[in-house]
């Protein structure tokens, strides 16, 4: 009546798992019964991430065999009740369907032992339930130090590296590998290490995630505060050279100006650097369709009275000239004409930009190991790019005016002043694109405000402030005898 095997091995396995023993060695009968043993454990234990170090060989024994042949066969038709209740019986391989203890024998330093029952292996329970242990009844041999002993090939591999196998060697030894960089293992002996989510970033240790958090420039960000006051600094100065010239409009140096047009420049470059301030704070859906639309319209009208003052310096020196018939080309028809012709290209540019690819709110969750950066994201970098090459078409052809313009007699040296405007315009922006391209997260939105602010204040300077100081501090300088002579 011997009990089935394939229980005890099931048994042995549990056991195995319960004290993280994985680094065991093997005994088996030299005949027949031994390699069905040995063919059958070897891949359980295989399966269940246990390996041997070692198989032994012992001597053949066969009263076993001889009592399992001697058997009757109307036993395995045996079904009975032992004294504790449990049911005896066989199965169809004449084996015993019973359940086994799990015994701990304690030695003592004289010799003697004694037989403790600390658990139970019961072939009928669910899966995985098979084995109960007590293990506050084990006693544990001597040379133990009544510990748990250790029973596997090599340390475990903690969180932060992953198992490497080792050439040649069993599974259950293995060299521990430091994570890679941007990967962690959380558990012992992990078999690779993983990314975190996309929202995550690892640890120094490399053994959790840390949740990333969001970045934009903010209002309480210090560079968005620097650049905030620059703007306000900015379209304060604007705002007081506006008012300068409307107080002293009729003084001959703002009157050999075109007023029209010097007004819509300065109110312009006033609202460029307003416009700054859509591109600070937590992007939405608003700003982000305002802020590149605002930003190319207001710009383009800027550039657009800029080349037409530039045209009407030249046409109206031109037309002093005698006989010329320039005359009927300077006035106020040819410079609205300009302006409203140059922005109205612009904001076709800008409409197909809306329609086709509008800018959205986005998340760049890579692009940073610890920050997800909240974004405008363009919709379509070719039309932005667009935009920009339509300014630097403005920019590049008030120039060429300008600078042909430069030598013009006094009273028509703006054209000087526009020149080294655009020049700084032009250097701004050309300098803008590799630096936008090269940054990431808010340095790139500061990137595009710096160059707002830059090129504003390159206009505001070059074209307005050479006037304001005679204006402010050389009025003597301000009558008509002053131009007259300057001109001849």
């Amino acid at each position: 009546m011997v009990p089935k095997e394939a229980h005890q091995y099931i048994g042995v396995v549990r056991l195995l798992h319960h004290f993280r023993w994985t680094w065991i060695g093997l005994f088996a009968v030299d005949d027949d019964n031994g390699d069905r043993f040995l063919h059958t454990v070897v891949p359980l234990l295989d399966q269940n991430g246990i390996c041997y170090a070692f198989i032994l060989r012992t001597a053949k024994r066969t009263f076993m065999e001889e009592l399992i042949n001697m058997l009757h066969r109307f036993i395995r038709k045996i079904v009975f009740n032992n004294s504790v209740g449990e049911s005896i019986h066989f199965d169809k391989h004449r084996e015993l369907l019973a359940d086994f203890d799990v015994t701990n024998w304690v030695t003592f330093s004289n010799g003697s032992f004694v037989r403790l029952k600390v658990g139970r292996l019961d072939p009928l329970a669910p899966q995985g339930k098979e084995l109960t242990i007590n293990e506050d009844q084990i006693v544990w041999h001597r040379s133990f130090n009544q510990v748990v002993p250790l029973s596997v090939c090599n340390d475990n591999c903690y969180p932060g590296y992953s198992r490497k196998k080792k050439e040649g060697e069993k599974f259950c030894c293995y060299d521990c590998a430091l994570c890679p960089e941007g990967m962690v293992s959380m558990q012992m002996d992990m078999d690779a290490c993983i990314k975190c989510k996309e929202d995550q970033y690892p640890n120094y240790k490399q053994n959790h995630c840390i949740p990333k958090f969001y970045t934009y420039l903010s209002y309480k960000d210090p560079l968005g505060i620097t650049l905030t006051l620059l703007a306000f600094s900015f379209s304060s100065i604007t705002t007081l050279v506006l008012g300068t010239f409307m107080k002293y409009k009729d003084t001959p140096i703002v009157k050999a100006n075109n007023w029209t047009l010097t007004y819509v420049l300065l109110i312009s470059l006033l609202l460029c650097f307003l416009c700054s301030f859509l591109f600070i704070g937590q992007p939405g859906k608003a700003t982000c369709l305002l802020r590149q639309m605002a930003f190319g319209m207001i710009f383009s009208l800027s550039l657009s009275s800029v080349l037409a003052k530039t045209i009407t310096v030249v046409l109206a020196f031109m037309a002093t000239k005698p006989g010329s018939r320039m005359r009927q080309w300077v006035g106020k028809g040819l410079a609205n004409s300009i302006v409203l012709s140059g922005s109205f290209i612009q904001a076709v540019i800008c409409m197909v930009w809306l329609i086709t690819s509008p800018p959205f709110p986005d998340k760049d969750m890579n692009s940073l190991k610890e920050e997800i950066i909240v974004q405008c994201n363009e919709g379509s970098a070719s039309m932005f790019y667009c935009v920009l090459g339509y300014m630097g078409f403005l920019a590049i052809a008030s120039l060429t005016v300008a600078y042909f313009a430069r030598k013009l007699p006094g009273t028509f040296n703006e054209a000087k002043f526009i020149t080294f405007s655009m020049l700084v315009f032009c250097s701004v922006w050309l300098s803008f694109i590799p630096s936008y391209l090269s940054t990431k997260g808010k340095y790139t939105v500061a990137v595009e405000i710096f160059s707002i602010l830059c090129s504003s204040a390159g206009l505001l300077g070059c074209i307005f402030f050479p006037n304001c100081y005679i204006i402010i501090l050389r009025p003597e300088l301000n009558n008509k005898e002053h131009l007259i002579k300057k001109e001849k």
